[in-house]
């Protein structure tokens, strides 16, 4: 007989629901806190590493409201003296020449001396300096960073793997990576048990979950690769709870892009998530730095950009989206506010208690009895 290939289910954030708990508790009694390589933080939300959101301000501004936003080296803050006129030249552009002009802007080299200036920028105002190289720099930055000062390094791409082969005569190991510098190392990004169990094993400080839900990535349309984030987070959970038995070290995950209301962020939380990290909500923010536009880390890829340039507009400030007050139905400000109340409902007093609640799959979660909203929209 021949055999074929077999496809199993996996779930986004429209297609399932949290069931609530037999207990229910008020939301100010939960606690929200996040250790990431012995730094704890109030709230467990993160800015992505995108230039559009994070720059040292940014980052000052996120670490002023209890998060984490990451900075990204390989941007335009790390080859640009005062990037603002480029960022105005891509808010400006059409949508056709965008992504050439961000390949142009990005062939500048990366300055050491801007690595180590914008490090101490964030130093300086109070933050905690969290930045992101990718692994085919991570060698030659980490030195730099390390000395410049930086708290955490976060090495991401689209897929990251513990185990990789190259032509060099030995490609980034997380391992040996350790042994040379003593600042927690995050990675990212996985979607599966194995993939994130081998990461973990060689000693990081935290894992980021997804791979091309973002909505500026294109990794999904250009190479057809990605899981939806309620299935890749339950599945990298377990790969966290099974490293945790097998050796008492509890490695937080991140669930990393796509996530859009105070819903979504409560889905992760119940899938499985540790801590979330989002892009365009942050960028929507007056203190982003991308003028109601961002883009992926990828889109300026020389040869097969994977990402495009989105625009989010400027429409709510940090505090509002974070703790409102908010007059908005929609669900898209006080997140913190969502996820505690979520909690309250569930009789969740902790994350980890949350991540133990009850999901169902409900295709019809947002469309059932919702007649009248969807006929008001239309209108």
């Amino acid at each position: 007989m021949p055999r074929f290939k077999e496809l199993r289910r996996a779930y986004g954030f429209d297609e399932v629901a949290i069931v609530p708990g037999e207990l229910t508790i008020n939301p100010e009694l939960v606690e929200l806190g996040l250790e990431v390589g012995g730094f704890k933080f109030p709230i467990p939300f993160m800015a992505s590493a995108m230039d559009a959101v994070v720059d040292p301000s940014f980052a000052i501004a996120m670490h002023n409201a209890g998060g984490l936003a990451v900075l990204n080296l390989e941007g335009v803050w790390t080859r640009y003296d005062d990037p603002a006129s480029i960022l105005q030249e891509v808010a400006s552009a059409n949508r056709d020449e965008a992504t050439i002009l961000l390949q142009k802007a990005y062939q500048a080299e990366i300055r050491d001396d801007l690595i180590a200036r914008r490090i101490h920028e964030i130093k300086d105002g109070g933050g905690v300096a969290a930045v992101s190289v990718t692994p085919l720099n991570t060698k030659r930055m980490a030195p730099i960073v390390q000395e410049a000062g930086a708290d955490i390094v976060f090495v991401q791409s689209t897929v990251t793997t513990a185990r990789h082969e190259s032509s060099s005569m030995e490609g980034l190991r997380f391992d040996k990576l350790l042994e040379y510098i003593h600042i927690p190392v995050v990675v990212g990004n996985t979607v599966g048990f194995t993939a994130t169990l081998e990461l973990m094993r060689t000693g990081v400080a935290g894992v980021l979950v997804g791979v091309g839900p973002g909505a500026a990535c294109t990794s999904r349309e250009v190479l057809g690769i990605g899981v939806p984030q309620v299935t890749s987070t339950i599945e990298c959970a377990a790969a966290r709870d099974y490293y945790y038995e097998e050796s008492g070290r509890y490695v937080p995950i991140i669930t990393d892009g796509g996530i859009r209301t105070g819903g979504d962020v409560c889905k992760c939380f119940a899938a499985g998530a540790d801590a979330i990290m989002m892009g365009s909500p942050f960028a929507a923010t007056t203190e982003a730095p991308g003028r109601g536009y961002h883009w992926g880390m990828a889109t300026p890829h020389a040869h097969l950009p994977r990402g495009t340039r989105v625009q989010v507009g400027v429409n709510t400030t940090l505090q509002k989206l974070l703790y409102g007050p908010t007059s908005r139905t929609d669900g898209t400000e006080n997140l913190v506010g969502a996820l505690r109340t979520a909690m309250g409902m569930c009789g969740s007093h902790t994350i980890r208690e949350f991540q133990q609640a009850e999901m169902v799959v409900a295709p019809a979660i947002k469309t059932e009895g919702k007649i009248y909203q969807f006929a008001e929209a239309r209108r």
